[in-house]
């Protein structure tokens, strides 16, 4: 009899604890599902006119406790050297692709099979889509969600409330977050009145916002901005998805 009952309790104990692994793996995988779906019904509210996201870097700021400073402006109210600039620099191809420029993924592959060093081919969308969606942190994974995500926002999107977005979420410093509060930190200006000099200073600070201080530009950023200036007044082709 006891050891009937012996095996009773311990098949008791394998069911209760299968119960409990499948309800707690049940709640990962929903949990799985949520994060993972949720960006794409996050892409079509922040379509909408008046929606002001914030990105991943900005609620980091919030929950660490840190302050920063952001103020939105509209894409009209941002003075177009600044687009022209941006794009020159961040995604010249900006207007022509959807989303991902799978020319540039091709040849960051074949580089990196050769044994080339590694470089960016991040489009102002996946920038944007990590931004808001994603961790900073580099991988192959983080790399796979950005795609999908760059190629719907797009679509979604168009470019107009693309480059709006990006540019009123782009990190320009240690609490400084888009055009307007960039601007203002480092030429006491606001974003519609940037010349195109400061436009381009901007743009080139952009990969390496912590490092880089485009009011006080070393040598090598200063030579940066000459070309981003350059590539900037030659640009009518290239950003007619903004301005036809």
């Amino acid at each position: 009899m006891k050891a009937g009952k012996k095996k009773q309790s311990k098949a008791k104990s394998k069911f209760v604890l299968r119960q409990f692994f499948w309800k707690w793996l049940k709640r990962f995988v929903l949990l799985v599902l949520i994060l993972l779906i949720a960006p794409y019904l996050l892409i079509f509210v922040y379509k909408i006119d008046g929606v002001k996201p914030v990105s991943t870097l900005m609620l980091s700021e919030t929950l660490t406790g840190r302050s920063y400073e952001r103020t939105w402006v509209d894409l009209d109210e941002i003075a177009p050297v600044v687009i022209q600039s941006v794009m020159m620099s961040e995604d010249g191809q900006f207007c022509a692709h959807s989303g991902v420029d799978w020319d540039a993924i091709n040849i960051v592959i074949e580089e990196a099979l050769e044994g080339e060093a590694s470089r960016g081919a991040s489009t102002i969308a996946m920038q944007t889509s990590k931004n808001l969606f994603l961790t900073q942190t580099r991988s192959v994974i983080r790399k796979g969600l950005e795609i999908p995500l760059a190629l719907t926002s797009d679509y979604v999107w168009g470019k107009e409330r693309m480059m709006e977005l990006y540019l009123n979420i782009a990190q320009w410093g240690h609490g400084v977050y888009g055009i307007e509060a960039a601007a203002q930190t480092y030429f006491g200006r606001s974003a519609s009145k940037l010349t195109r000099r400061q436009a381009a200073l901007l743009a080139v600070t952009l990969p390496n916002p912590i490092l880089r201080n485009p009011a006080k530009p070393s040598n090598g950023l200063q030579r940066l901005a000459n070309k981003v200036e350059k590539r900037a007044r030659q640009s009518g082709a290239y950003i007619k998805c903004i301005y036809p």
